[in-house]
């Protein structure tokens, strides 16, 4: 509940009846997010809770629909996907510490100042997905991982919020990136250096790299299912097969889930005796960490049981 009390330093509850019956409504802005996933999960979480607020889909780049929605007394939260998380982000009132670290907002929630006002409070909740779906696989991760390396593959949004969750609470020794664009890793470099001193830092350039280094306790991805095609792609992908066929074993959290949570990543570090996390259930723990922020209470087990049960089925694509 880290997050819920830090959340307070930004002004108080919003919530004024004990009982949250008002029709409070939650809204995801993206484009191309008409298979989103958020609204099954959300209606189930929040349901669990006893709630009756809804989840509504705004597929826009506008501003002003967007300022329209968080603007409205009866909007509890929102959550931003792409390609809006830094052009809608810089219309909020302020930021946690995580969104700026991390520089992009994912989640807003509201809070009140000193003369009830409402405040629009940015934050990104893809950082605390990570960490929750770590620690709820293996409640021994954050001691068992201190000290190791860490790897995370990618260099975009997710790249950097997976950066930001291993160093901030699994304290490895230092962070491989393997990415398809070295001109990406120097950013993440450039900007966490910056954001997190005392950061380490390793963009894994190739095989012969590879090779040298000690196994990562945990690997974090965040790339695209699709079969490797260009010379970078396919040497992401030969340095994270060399990574899987050391001794040492790790565990994969692969965030992506489209077209199918059994990603061909996961399905080589499966085979390569590596334990392994989907991405619908980051998707879940993500979902999760939003609505601790809009609910203000802790989830219910059984109804994040209930979403993650209810995305192990087979789904459309989808995108949060």
């Amino acid at each position: 509940m880290d997050t819920l009390r830090e959340s307070f330093r930004y002004g108080t509850s919003p919530l004024t009846s004990p009982s949250l019956s008002p029709p409070y409504n939650a809204y995801l802005f993206g484009s191309h997010i008409s298979k989103s996933l958020s609204p099954l999960l959300h209606g189930i979480l929040f349901r669990s809770l006893g709630l009756s607020w809804k989840f509504h889909l705004v597929q826009t780049t506008d501003k002003g629909k967007f300022l329209d929605k968080v603007n409205s007394s009866e909007t509890i939260g929102v959550s931003i996907t792409m390609p809006n998380k830094v052009t809608f982000g810089l219309l909020l009132e302020d930021f946690t510490d995580a969104a700026q670290v991390i520089g992009a907002v994912n989640t807003s929630f509201v809070r009140l100042d000193s003369t009830g006002k409402r405040r629009y409070i940015g934050t990104n909740t893809d950082c605390v997905g990570i960490r929750e779906v770590i620690v709820q696989y293996d409640s021994t991760a954050v001691a068992t991982s201190k000290g190791k390396p860490a790897m995370v593959v990618g260099g975009g949004g997710a790249a950097r919020s997976a950066v930001y969750a291993l160093w901030k609470w699994f304290s490895p020794s230092e962070i491989y990136i393997v990415n398809r664009l070295k001109s990406e890793v120097d950013d993440i470099v450039k900007h966490f250096t910056a954001a997190m001193p005392g950061i380490q830092l390793r963009y894994v350039a190739d095989i012969a790299i590879a090779q040298s280094i000690l196994a990562p306790s945990i690997i974090v991805s965040t790339i695209p299912d699709y079969p490797p095609s260009e010379p970078g792609e396919i040497l992401c992908w030969q340095i994270c097969e060399k990574i899987f066929g050391k001794v040492e074993k790790g565990l994969l959290v692969d965030m992506c889930y489209m077209p199918s949570p059994g990603t061909r990543l996961v399905k080589a570090a499966n085979k390569a005796g590596w334990r392994t996390i989907l991405g619908t259930e980051v998707l879940v723990r993500v979902c999760v960490a939003q609505q601790v922020l809009w609910t203000e209470r802790l989830p219910n087990q059984q109804g994040v049981s209930e979403a993650i049960a209810a995305i192990t089925q087979p789904q459309s694509a989808a995108k949060l």
